[in-house]
């Protein structure tokens, strides 16, 4: 299973740091994947969540370890003709990647093999086993795939509580 930082996320939530260029070159450096919100204005190229915050060049967007979640349509249109990995979404449960993997809206079920499930921590541990990745603020948590180590049934999420979504979602 691949391992997506949030972000740049690894082990908490650092909403400063979120999508600065060099927080998520820390998250790649440290083994993971990293999915980064990108937006193209004008030309330009910018990461942030909600609003297009740090400058960065096309070339940083050319690499197999970044999932980059278009936040624009220019950013969608022009990273779909470079070699990135990329999607768009606004609140749907399911969308898929350029790359033809189901990209699964936090808290909904996971079909399988070929699905990248956002947010694994409000999942059960069961339910996500079988993805194809995983995307987390916690993404450290689930380096060793046997890391069940104190939890009472693998149906808890990351939070140790028992899952609660309707998995017919």
């Amino acid at each position: 299973m691949i391992l997506i930082s949030h972000r740049g996320n690894i082990n908490r939530i650092e909403s400063s740091e979120e999508n600065k260029p060099e927080y998520i070159q820390a998250a790649l450096d440290a083994g993971y994947d990293v999915e980064i919100d990108v937006w193209n204005l004008a030309g330009k190229w910018l990461l942030g969540h909600d609003y297009p915050v740090y400058p960065i060049d096309m070339d940083f967007l050319i690499n197999k370890k970044l999932l980059c979640h278009a936040k624009n349509l220019p950013a969608l249109d022009l990273m779909l003709k470079i070699d990135t990995h990329c999607f768009w979404h606004q609140e749907d449960h399911y969308t898929l990647t350029n790359k033809g993997y189901i990209l699964s809206y936090p808290g909904y079920s996971t079909p399988g093999h070929n699905t990248i499930c956002m947010k694994a921590e409000y999942h059960s541990l069961s339910s996500i086993k079988d993805c194809y990745a995983i995307c987390s603020d916690y993404v450290e948590y689930y380096k060793d795939s046997s890391n069940e180590e104190g939890k009472e049934s693998s149906e808890q999420n990351y939070y140790g509580k028992y899952a609660s979504f309707d998995s017919t979602r």
